[in-house]
């Protein structure tokens, strides 16, 4: 895997950070931020960038401009969008189609922003659907409203939103059985953590191709 020197870009949010896993004959760029608590070094995102870019993908980890800072917390939503939006005219200089993705809070970015980007689809991991032992405070209508091709890919367990929880709609949802939030699963699941990251890995570079 090649990984090039990172790329930082000019937002009005202050300067985010593009870590490009290039792909040697790309056929698409996944464009994967991260989440409200952690960074692009999490286990999904890490997994992406490493298996991808063999199949005809390129990688890009977004940092937004807050974790470049070094910053502790998270800013407002719209604040995350508009440093998205900022940069993707960066992501998009490639002249591939560009598929808007992310975990957590970075999921919820792409599915704000991508039919205005003009993002060829959706890649929603570890989606928030609501804060956890809070199902009534619902975010199925960021999820739902993007309009585009999507695949959510969720952990069994996951607080912030089981896959049995997911209204119907129009998107594809891979389930990584045991999963939490991060995709970790229990030392007592009958499949380990190396298998966990294989399956969410080959679903989504799956889906990918099949769009490709």
């Amino acid at each position: 895997m090649r990984h090039v020197t990172p790329d930082l870009v000019a937002t009005p949010q202050g300067a985010a950070r593009i870590h490009w896993h290039p792909a040697a004959e790309p056929h698409t760029v996944l464009a994967l931020g991260h989440g409200a608590g952690g960074g692009v070094e999490a286990r999904d995102l890490a997994a992406l960038a490493a298996s991808l870019p063999s199949r005809g993908v390129t990688v890009a980890l977004v940092e937004q401009p807050w974790r470049v800072a070094g910053k502790r917390l998270a800013p407002a939503p719209r604040t995350l969008d508009a440093a998205f939006t900022a940069l993707w005219p960066t992501l998009a200089a490639r002249g591939l189609p560009v598929v808007a993705g992310g975990r957590s809070a970075g999921a919820r970015v792409a599915c704000r922003t991508a039919r205005d980007l003009g993002a060829a689809a959706v890649l929603a991991l570890s989606f928030p659907l609501h804060p956890p032992g809070k199902p009534e405070k619902s975010r199925a209508a960021e999820l739902l409203g993007s309009g585009l091709p999507t695949l959510v890919v969720q952990g069994g367990n996951d607080p912030f939103g089981r896959p049995a929880e997911f209204p119907p709609g129009p998107y594809d949802l891979t389930e990584i059985p045991y999963g939490d939030h991060s995709f970790q699963v229990p030392k007592r699941a009958p499949l380990g953590q190396d298998e966990a990251v294989s399956l969410l890995t080959v679903a989504v570079g799956d889906w990918l191709r099949a769009r490709g």
